[in-house]
Parts: structure tokens; C-alpha cells; sequence
């Protein structure tokens, strides 16, 4: 296969939570097209992960998918374990699995909503981190994690204090991990997507009015797609981004600009 840039070190290995759709889908399917052996994670749907699989391997490229669920330990563990026999130490982590917004108010939202979300959004990645890193440490490597969070990790929304909360969250696991990190060489960054044509924002791909209407709020006049954010994490992930670390960089065409206009 051809592999386009950027560049990995030969000894890549790439885990990708929910790469069976969205973004997680595309940053599996884009790190294979750079020639780098990637496990990719799915729950319920394996005819989707069957796609990104065979997607990966028509590109000619090597790929793993692994049925996961991840707010289970022990799933995390089988995951990590089943990338290493496959292809080796697990270099590169993109945490996109997650859950979005139950759209239920605080006064009407029971525990296990909020544990849900948060489970799925921030426990998972933590869960991902730490087994990584307890692998690279053990063999003294550098390693590359990006984190998926969303522009409402800081711009909340009514009905959504189960997903903003968690993505808060995770932008703080972020910045804390760089930080605790940086001495051992594995950089941790974050990306944070405004509206994306992926399956979180089906119906406004299956209603073009909808559609229309929230792409009128964003500047740059477009929804991203998965391919737009692929294209960010994988730069993050690559040496070309050796100093970068602790940073969360927004891809929203502008929309997180708006806040307040017009007052």
C-alpha cells in the first residue's frame, strides 16, 4: 500500500475505541492508510465494524477489531492483550468510543443515566490511558494518546449535564495525564469537534432543513465530517506533533466563536 503522510515509526501499533462509525471509524481507517496495524474497538454493531475492517483491509492495510466494552476493566485488559499478541506494545491511543447527551434535565435525571454517560465518556478513557501507559512504561517506550472530548467540554447545553460533565472531565484527564506524563515521553492531547456529519448527528444528515439550519450557525458555513477530524489526530499522533502535549485543539469551523454574539 501507499503510505501517505505523515510518517510513523515502524513500530507503531494503533488502539481506536469505537472504530466501527464517526470519527473513531475514520481515525482507524486513516491510520491504517499510513501503515500503522490497528486494533479498533466495537459494542453492538458488528456489521459496522465489519465495514471499517474491510475498508482497512481493501486499502491494504492490517487491522483488529475487537468487541469491547469500555467501562469494563477486564474488557480494557482483553483488549490490550489481544493488540499486543497481534501486532505488539501498543504505541498510539485514540479514545473516540463514547455517548452523547441523554437530552434529560438534572431534575428529571436518574443515577444511572449520569453513570452511564460518564462511565462510557470518561471512565473508558481512563481505563485506556492507564493500561496503555502501564505497558509503555513497562517497556520504555514514548507513546501518543488522543483524546476525543467536544466543544461542550466547555459551551454547555440544557439537557446535557450527563455528556458536558464527562467531557469536562476528560478535558482535565487530559491536561493532568500530559503533565504526569511528559517525563516518560507519551504526550496526551485532546481534539474537540463541534457539529460532525457523524451518527451523533444523524438526523440532521437524514433532514436536510435541520441540517441547513445548524450549518447557518457555524462560520465557516459546514458541518465537519469524520475525515476533517482524522486528519487532525493523526497529525497529534505523529512525530511531526513531538512538542505538542496537554492541549486540546478545537475543530468546530469557527462555531464555538459565537457565544454572545449579537448582545
Amino acid at each position: 500500500m501507499t503510505h501517505s503522510n505523515p510518517c510513523f515509526p515502524a513500530a507503531s501499533v494503533a488502539i481506536v475505541t469505537g472504530g466501527d462509525s464517526g470519527i473513531g471509524r475514520a481515525c482507524a481507517i486513516a491510520l491504517a492508510a499510513a501503515g500503522v496495524p490497528v486494533v479498533f474497538t466495537w459494542h453492538s454493531d458488528e456489521a459496522a465494524s465489519e465495514a471499517t475492517a474491510t475498508a482497512i483491509s481493501d486499502a491494504g492495510g492490517r487491522a483488529l477489531a475487537v468487541q469491547t466494552d469500555v467501562t469494563d476493566e477486564a474488557a480494557i485488559e482483553a483488549l490490550f492483550t489481544a493488540a499486543e499478541h497481534a501486532f505488539g506494545t501498543v504505541t498510539l491511543l485514540v479514545n473516540s468510543a463514547g455517548l452523547n447527551m441523554s437530552g434529560t434535565m438534572l431534575r428529571d435525571m436518574p443515577l444511572a443515566q449520569f453513570d452511564r454517560i460518564v462511565r462510557s465518556d470518561l471512565y473508558g478513557p481512563f481505563l485506556t490511558c492507564r493500561r496503555m501507559v502501564r505497558a509503555l512504561e513497562a517497556a520504555d517506550q514514548p507513546g501518543r494518546i488522543v483524546n476525543i472530548s467536544s466543544i461542550h467540554e466547555r459551551a454547555p447545553r440544557a439537557g446535557a449535564v450527563d455528556y458536558d460533565a464527562a467531557k469536562g472531565g476528560l478535558a482535565q484527564l487530559t491536561a493532568t495525564l500530559a503533565l504526569e506524563l511528559a517525563p516518560q515521553r507519551i504526550a496526551v492531547n485532546g481534539v474537540a469537534p463541534g457539529m460532525i456529519l457523524t451518527p451523533m448527528n444523524q438526523s440532521a444528515m437524514d433532514d436536510p432543513e435541520e441540517r441547513r439550519r445548524k450549518e447557518a450557525a457555524i462560520p465557516w458555513g459546514r458541518a465537519g465530517t469524520g475525515a476533517d477530524v482524522a486528519t487532525l489526530v493523526l497529525f497529534l499522533l505523529s512525530p511531526a506533533a513531538d512538542y505538542i502535549t496537554g492541549s486540546t485543539v478545537t475543530i468546530d469551523g469557527g462555531l464555538s466563536l459565537t457565544v454572545a454574539q449579537g448582545a
